[in-house]
C-alpha cells in the first residue's frame, strides 16, 4: 500500500510510522510522498533525510482552499497514493480531497474523541481536569475531528500533570497505535482484495 503523511509540524508521527515500516513492525506499506503546508517544518526535513520525495505549499499563495487541494491531488495521483494518514497536518480538509480518497483519509487525534476536539486538545484536558484521556485514530469526514472512531488508546493523568508531560504520554501512546492501525488497515485491504 503506498500512503502519503500529511504533516505540518515536528513530524514524530511521521518518524513513527518510519521507524516502524523499518523494524517491519509494518509491512506492505511504503511512504511515497510527505505533503506539508509549512516548508519549513521538521517534517520536511525528516523526509529528505529518508529520501521520501515532498510536496510542501503556503495556503495563502492559492486563491482558496480548492486550489491548493487540486494541486495536492494530482500529487497524490502521480504517485499512485492508496491511503492518506494525518499526522499532525493543522489544517482542516475540504471537498477536493474528502472525496478524491473517501475512507482513505485517517488522522490522529490526542484526546479520546469525541472529547476535547480541535485544537490544543491536551491543553482543554487539562483544563477540564479530566483524569483520563488519550488518543483517538479515526477516518476524516468535512467536520473537525468527528469521522468514526477507528481505534483509541487511555492514557491516565497524574496530579501533578503538566502540558509538557502529559503531551509526552500521548505522543507515546501516538507513536504505537498509529502504526499498528495502518498495518490494520493493509491487512483488511488485502482480505478485500483477495475476496474480490
Amino acid at each position: 500500500m503506498k500512503i502519503a503523511v500529511f504533516a505540518s509540524g515536528t513530524g514524530s508521527n511521521f518518524a513513527a510510522i518510519l521507524e516502524s515500516i523499518k523494524s517491519k513492525k509494518i509491512t506492505n506499506v511504503e511512504v511515497v510522498l510527505l505533503v506539508s503546508d509549512r516548508p519549513e517544518a521538521l517534517a520536511v526535513q525528516k523526509a529528505k533525510d529518508e529520501r521520501i520525495p515532498v510536496h510542501t505549499f503556503r495556503a495563502k499563495d492559492y486563491p482558496n482552499k480548492q486550489a491548493f487541494e487540486e494541486e495536492i491531488v494530482e500529487k497524490l495521483r502521480q504517485r499512485y497514493v492508496d491511503f492518506i494518514v494525518l499526522a499532525g497536518y493543522m489544517r482542516l480538509l475540504g471537498p477536493v480531497l474528502l472525496q478524491a480518497y473517501d475512507r482513505k483519509i485517517i488522522n490522529v487525534h490526542p484526546s479520546l474523541l469525541p472529547a476535547f476536539a480541535g485544537k490544543d486538545a491536551i491543553g482543554q484536558a487539562l483544563d477540564y481536569g479530566v483524569k483520563v484521556t488519550g488518543v483517538t485514530v479515526h477516518y476524516v469526514d468535512e467536520g473537525m475531528d468527528t469521522g468514526p472512531i477507528i481505534a483509541q488508546r487511555v492514557v491516565f493523568v497524574d496530579s501533578d500533570e503538566t502540558k509538557d508531560s502529559l503531551a509526552k504520554k500521548i505522543q507515546g501512546q501516538e507513536h504505537q497505535l498509529l502504526p499498528e492501525v495502518i498495518q490494520m488497515l493493509v491487512n483488511s485491504e488485502a482480505v478485500k482484495g483477495s475476496s474480490k
